[in-house]
């Protein structure tokens, strides 16, 4: 695999003597990445004579011999095998351990591997780190992912030491306290898409309403009224409804939150009074809101390209084709269908493609090179054109359709009238928020004016535009 050189990898200039105990993968890559970075590298190991694939110009001693080359010691072994340290305390009296180690599951022991690891060598200084980066990201060059190692300790001077090799790797460093926050951090690495869970619930839940909805409306309408099996367009019809609904109803829900929280700030007359919980944790998770949105909308387009080749589709077009020669008659050309028809499909694509802009600027490489100005243009003036464009491509979709009573089967209206519901309430929200003097009063308080309204008791900061759209 090819590895990323730092500017210390020259080997030009020596950094010191770091000892590793554990040949495991992660042992192994940060080891490399020592050595690349001008550091001497001792393993300890508890057979020497078999650690073949230690990195070349390392050196691999039994544990008491490798402990008193250096003054840092990672702990690259399990929590499980942390008994024979015990036997070792006089060789790593004044040493700075760094634990490295995660569990399985959170919750595993009482007491985080860092503290366990303390109180069984009480004469060395123990420093929690380097457990959120990988063995991939070390010997990739810790490029874009997992490039901040997170510390907690009770030494200062052990901690920047650790510090200090972190920074000639190319990684960035976090403090993040005493030593009982070794547990908080050993949780980090099994977290599961943390700020994913609640737009996951937000569009399964979408997902399922209006699947449901069109079966009912759809299959089981033709089933019960006309004596129709029309089952088999559960799986390519029905899902091509269902996607766009959902992807269009996500993305307004994206700027929902933003109107909301400028509507509570312009009731309150200021911009230091805390948001509810629930409009906190909505604005937080804006970004994957919009990256599910932008998924579902993908997904409309592959169906949409696969429709002209089903089987059904080719039955009913030959079937009307040869009805119409043996009949002798043609379908005149309607104009207003064709304009229709053309600026539903143009608006499809520019809609796509603004959409496409928004996620690929939310991507790090791209929104790193962007300065906020520009950052916040894309994803909140292009969020909103992005949101017309749909908005109008799924009103041309049935344009011809509200008023007609064939549409309302069952006294139920269609899954497109009701996923314009929500884009259109927040379409109207930012009109009126854009109105000169409302939007003049925004400004004001968001620069810091406050009105006669007594400032609330949260006393937390939360702006409008906290955190990212896609």
């Amino acid at each position: 695999m090819p590895v990323a050189m730092t500017p210390l990898a020259t080997g030009e200039r020596k950094q010191g003597t770091v000892c590793i105990f554990g040949t495991g993968d992660f042992g192994r890559s940060l080891g490399l990445r020592l050595l690349q970075a001008g550091y001497e590298v001792v393993f300890g190991s508890r057979d020497p004579k078999n650690s073949p694939l230690v990195p070349k110009g390392s050196k691999v001693m039994i544990h008491t011999e490798a402990a008193r080359t250096a003054q840092v010691i990672f702990i690259a072994v399990q929590r499980d095998h942390y008994e024979f340290l015990t036997s070792l305390t006089p060789a790593l009296e004044g040493k700075v351990l760094v634990d490295i180690s995660n569990n399985l599951k959170r919750g595993q022991f009482p007491q985080s591997n860092a503290e366990y690891l303390s109180s069984l060598v009480p004469g060395a200084s123990v420093v929690k780190g380097f457990n959120t980066v990988s063995a991939w990201a070390l010997q990739s060059g810790a490029l874009d992912a997992s490039r901040q190692v997170l510390l907690c300790g009770d030494d200062p001077q052990a901690k920047q030491a650790v510090v200090n090799i972190a920074h000639s790797l190319g990684l960035t460093t976090q403090d993040r306290g005493s030593l009982r926050a070794a547990g908080e951090v050993e949780d980090i690495p099994l977290q599961l898409f943390p700020n994913w869970t609640l737009p996951l619930w937000i569009t399964t839940g979408l997902t399922a309403f209006f699947f449901f909805y069109l079966l009912i409306r759809d299959v089981i309408y033709a089933y019960v009224e006309k004596k129709q099996d029309i089952s088999y367009r559960i799986t390519i019809t029905l899902a091509n409804k269902v996607f766009p609904i959902v992807a269009l109803v996500m993305l307004a829900l994206c700027y929902l939150p933003g109107a909301l929280a400028a509507i509570l700030q312009l009731h309150w007359g200021t911009k230091y009074r805390r948001f509810p919980d629930w409009l906190d944790r909505w604005m937080l998770c804006r970004k994957q809101l919009g990256l599910l949105a932008l998924f579902f909308a993908v997904l409309h387009v592959l169906y949409t390209f696969v429709t002209a080749i089903r089987y059904n589709v080719m039955h009913t077009r030959d079937t009307e084709v040869i009805a119409q020669i043996a009949e002798n008659r043609t379908v005149p050309f309607d104009s207003a269908e064709a304009w229709a028809s053309d600026a539903f499909l143009c608006l499809g694509v520019l809609g796509l493609g603004t959409f496409l802009l928004l996620g690929i600027t939310s991507l790090p490489s791209v929104s790193s090179s962007l300065n906020w100005r520009e950052f916040r243009f894309i994803q909140s003036k292009l969020g909103y054109l992005t949101l017309t464009t749909c908005t109008a491509h799924c009103l041309l979709y049935g344009w011809d359709k509200f008023l007609k009573p064939s549409t309302y089967k069952w006294f139920t209206p269609p899954g497109f009238m009701l996923c314009l519901v929500v884009p259109c309430a927040v379409l109207v929200l930012k009109l009126a928020l854009s109105v000169p003097c409302v939007d003049h009063r925004i400004t004001r308080i968001r620069n810091g004016w406050e009105g006669p309204t007594k400032r609330g008791s949260g006393g937390r900061v939360v702006a409008m535009e906290k955190g990212t759209t896609l």
